[in-house]
């Protein structure tokens, strides 16, 4: 345990020093949030309605939280120790490779809900969000859409050859379900075209489960985003388990 604790340590250390993954994970959905909110503030999505745009544009930033670090931060940096020998080299210790992929997943994890929280802290504190959603409901719809994106990167990874294959498969798939999904922008405002192409995306589920559990639905409304998201995670979680043990890690 203590091993384990150690090598948390250090990848905390490294995720503050990665500016990528520190400055899209932590910064610039609060740039997003503060630059619309800025434009429209917290105004009523349309006339008569007691949601504003704040409150919708949270929850969905807090999806791009997940998918950049789900989908960016956490596979490339995996498929960098492959390629430098990382694994290989712990291979030859009694910590073993297993270690550092669960190190990596766990402070992956944990500064996905320091940037949700810091997002939810600054919409509430600037727009005065409203979060009716049960606290429950909440921690679960979170916890879900983490467990799809997350196995997602996890499949990348195991897909992947090397880093540079691995990082062009994670950029085309992230930037299409960040600008697709609604995780941006609402989707209400996409064409029609638009909106059958976001019914492919797991991030568009993620973005509606938020979106309705913040809003103060509950989760047996939206059996059907938590089912999809389920068997996203499940799906390629067992495949990219399989592919694992059948690379090459030294």
């Amino acid at each position: 345990m203590k091993g384990f604790t150690a090598i948390c340590k250090i990848e905390l250390q490294l995720f503050t020093r990665d500016f990528f993954s520190f400055f899209f994970a932590l910064v610039f959905p609060v740039l997003m949030l503060l630059l619309f909110g800025g434009i429209y503030g917290n105004a009523p999505i349309y006339e008569g309605a007691d949601v504003g745009m704040m409150d919708i544009s949270v929850p969905a930033y807090a999806v791009m939280v997940i998918g950049v670090i789900g989908l960016m931060s956490l596979p490339l940096t995996l498929s960098g120790y492959k390629e430098k020998k990382i694994y290989k080299r712990f291979d030859a210790t009694p910590v073993g490779k297993k270690s550092i992929m669960l190190a990596q997943v766990f402070v992956n994890l944990i500064m996905t809900l320091i940037g949700i929280s810091i997002l939810l802290i600054v919409g509430r504190l600037l727009y005065h969000i409203q979060m009716k959603g049960a606290f429950l409901s909440i921690c679960v719809s979170m916890l879900f859409s983490i467990a799809a994106i997350f196995s997602m990167g996890f499949l990348f990874t195991a897909i992947g050859r090397d880093l540079k294959s691995t990082t062009l498969l994670c950029y085309l798939v992230y930037f299409a379900m960040l600008f697709l999904s609604g995780a941006t922008m609402p989707d209400m405002l996409f064409p029609d075209t638009i909106k059958k192409i976001s019914d492919f995306l797991p991030m568009t589920y993620a973005v509606d489960l938020m979106q309705g559990v913040f809003a103060g639905d509950s989760l047996s409304l939206h059996g059907t985003e938590l089912l999809i998201l389920g068997i996203v995670a499940v799906i390629c979680t067992a495949v990219g388990a399989v592919l694992y043990r059948k690379k090459d890690w030294t």
